[in-house]
Parts: structure tokens; sequence; C-alpha cells
């Protein structure tokens, strides 16, 4: 069967919402049928369906009190099948604890698909998330439950668009901390006088060095800090209203699937070490409306001290974050490392801070663990 072949999947939460004359589900052997357009028909009368709406009706139909359903009843209510229900995983749990040394099994891949038909880890993910058909509830719930492999899963098919989905975790000081440290340069410069446009000179921050001053070096460094600050803001609130925006999103594979590429897979995935820093194009996106804000916002002098500023703490933030997945910490990261993956493995819901739970403590979403 082609991906967009497949069969609707629901939740029994789905289900739950339709028990109304204008919307009436129920399900019968995993399958689930909306029979609104059948109610007037029904010889036992509507209250009969609408009483049990959105239940399981297979002990309902077998009844011979009430009335046992004939072969031709079953035949007919097929008519009415719009999906089944999708099995549920059970990884993330509200006891679970993260113990010192946390290596998780390998999933069988065979056995999982065979079990909930969500994605297939043996074949590219995003053709399969693009074709999908299942429902926003049964995507969210299969999402948020972590599957484990030895080896990163496959995005795409073509080797070339594979390749830009992967990063290794130093990629990112070795492609960002140079451009931070011509931000910091340029900062101070600006601080002492005008510059040329970066595209113009990119390197002159390095020859004009000796004329710099402490009191530019002040000004920056404050600006720094500033920038520190307002990392940590934007950790905290894309985390949360970005990559977990689940009541906003929309019931479209197209939403999914934006969904699945931007944090959806860090989830689905969470050891996958070759998916745990972003890979530069995709911060480069990321980054764009916060740095041009900035310049509009603030001098330029003071818009290159914030965003180095800021930079610093990403670069610090998509380090620790992969150290937090894959490595032996010091007290105070071993204890936010255990924080961290109760997000993933206890309540996706809570614990949105990766650096500090500070933000977490001020608007109440802190995960105890």
């Amino acid at each position: 069967m082609s991906p967009s072949k497949r069969v609707r999947i629901y939740t029994s939460e789905d289900v739950a919402a339709h028990k109304t004359e204008k919307s009436c589900w129920v399900t019968l052997r995993g399958k689930v049928y909306d029979v609104t357009a059948f109610l007037p028909d029904h010889p036992g009368g509507e209250e009969f369906i609408l009483d049990n709406a959105s239940l399981d009706v297979e002990n309902i139909m077998k009844d011979a009190d009430s009335h046992d359903h004939s072969d031709s009843a079953y035949e007919m209510l097929e008519e009415y099948a719009i999906g089944r229900l999708g099995t549920e995983a059970t990884i993330v749990s509200d006891d679970w604890e993260a113990p010192d040394d946390f290596h998780p099994d390998d999933t069988d891949s065979a056995e999982d698909y065979a079990k909930t038909q969500f994605l297939d880890l043996r074949k590219p993910l995003l053709p399969q998330m693009w074709f999908a058909n299942f429902s926003k509830s049964y995507y969210l719930k299969q999402v948020h439950q972590p599957r484990h492999l030895q080896k990163s899963a496959r995005l795409f098919g073509p080797n070339i668009l594979e390749m830009c989905t992967r990063a290794v975790w130093y990629v990112v000081p070795l492609v960002w901390l140079p451009i931070t440290a011509n931000l910091f340069l340029r900062s101070m410069l600006q601080f002492t006088g005008p510059l040329p446009p970066f595209i113009s000179n990119p390197l002159l921050p390095l020859s004009l060095t000796s004329t710099l001053t402490m009191t530019a070096f002040t000004k920056t460094l404050s600006c720094f800090f500033i920038g520190n600050i307002i990392w940590t803001m934007l950790e905290y609130g894309m985390h949360r209203f970005l990559f977990h925006i689940d009541d906003l999103l929309p019931d479209h594979p197209i939403a999914l699937t934006l969904h699945f590429l931007l944090h959806g897979i860090h989830h689905f995935m969470p050891m996958d070490r070759l998916r745990l820093v972003m890979p530069p194009f995709l911060f480069a996106a990321l980054q764009q409306p916060f740095t041009r804000l900035a310049y509009m916002l603030f001098p330029t002098a003071i818009a290159n001290g914030i965003i180095s500023g800021a930079f610093m703490f990403y670069i610090l933030y998509d380090c620790m974050h992969y150290a937090l997945h894959h490595t032996m910490l010091p007290a105070y990261l071993r204890h936010m490392k255990k924080y961290h993956l109760a997000h993933h493995y206890k309540n996706f819901e809570l614990g949105f801070g990766v650096t500090s739970k500070i933000w977490d403590i001020v608007f109440n979403t802190v995960l105890p663990v």
C-alpha cells in the first residue's frame, strides 16, 4: 500500500470528541465509524446510537436483549468506516527516573511499525510524514514516545539532502565562534567610530584591534551580558511556544511535517547523536528575524554586542544539550541532565529550560525530578 493510501489513524480522544447528533462516531473491533448520516435511518431510533456515541459498540450489537444485529448490519456499518484506532506506546511515564548512566535499549524497528503503523524507522522518515494519514492527536502521542537506534534514522532518501539534516556537536563552535568573536570586536570598534559594512570588509576588526579602548570594551561587555540574558529567554520561549506548539498545531499534514522537522524528530529519537545540535543552516534561518530586530531597535554597536552575547550562549546551549544526552558531567550538569531527560521520558509539557531552570521557575513549568 502506498503511503498516500494509508488508513486514517485516530486516538480514543479523537473519537470521544464526536458524540453529538451533528457528529457521531463509534468504534468496533479497532475501527472508527462516522455514523452521523445514519442516525435518522437507524431502525431503533437515533437515541439508541447517541447513547453509545464515541464508545465501542461490539457488545451492544451482540446484545440479544436489545437487538442482536445481523450480518447485513455489520456490512452496512462498514460503509461508514473512516479509519482505525491507533496503538498507543507507553514509554513516557510520570514515574520515570533518569539513572546516572542512561543507555536505552534499541527499538525493534519492524515490531514498532507493525504495532503502531506510525513511522517505519527502516525507511526515510520525511516522505512518510508528508504522506501520513494519522490524526494530530495520534501524531503527538507517538512522536513524544522515544525510539532509539544505534545509527541515525534517515530523514531523506538522497544522501546530499540527508547530510544537511545532521551535525556533529563540534560544528557549532567551529562555525559560530568566529562569527561571535567578529561581532564582539566590531561592537567595540563601533563604540569608538564608524566602520564599513561587514560584507565589504569582514576582517576589518582584526586590523584595528590596536585602537581599542577599555571604555569600548566595557560597553561591549555590558551588551554581551544583556545578550546572554536575552538568549536564556529565547531558549525557553522558543522551546515552549514554538517547538512545543502542540495545542495550536493545525491538524494538517504540512503542519505536522513542519513540527516533526523542527523539533518532533528530536523527541521521537532523543538520543540520536547527529541530531542534538542545530545544523548551521537551520540556526542561520532561525536567528535571522531576531538579529534583524536587534538592528532595528538599537544602534549598530549595541546590537552587535547583544547579538555576540546571545550567539555565545547559543553555542554553550547546543554543546550542553549534546552533553546532557551523551556525557558524564559535574554535579550541576548531572542534575540538569536528569532534568532534561525527564522532559523527554517523563513529561514533555514541563521542563523547557536546558541550560537553566530559571524561566521554568518564573513561569511555573518546573518539572519535578
